[in-house]
């Protein structure tokens, strides 16, 4: 089942999402830093911060995916098969 932040980041925008990107990083520094200096008071919203900026990521990159021509799509399945035989 799909979370519910899921669902949502797929109703936004690309300029949207970016800029949720880059606003979510900036908090998530902040809170490195205060949790650096001073301490958190639920050190895990590092992580929920942390997974946050993954999921917005992840839709950034699969939105990416499914614009892609043919072409880019088959030079990165290339990609990918010669990563494979190397380990």
């Amino acid at each position: 089942m799909a979370s519910k932040k899921f669902l949502e980041l797929q109703e936004l925008s690309e300029e949207r999402l970016q800029a949720e990107l880059a606003a979510t990083e900036n908090d998530y520094r902040k809170l490195q830093m205060d949790n650096a200096l001073k301490g958190l008071d639920n050190p895990l919203e590092l992580r929920a911060m942390r997974r946050d900026v993954a999921r917005l990521n992840t839709e950034i990159r699969r939105r990416e995916l499914a614009n892609a021509t043919p072409e880019e799509l088959a030079k990165r399945s290339r990609i990918r098969a010669r990563r494979s035989r190397k380990h």
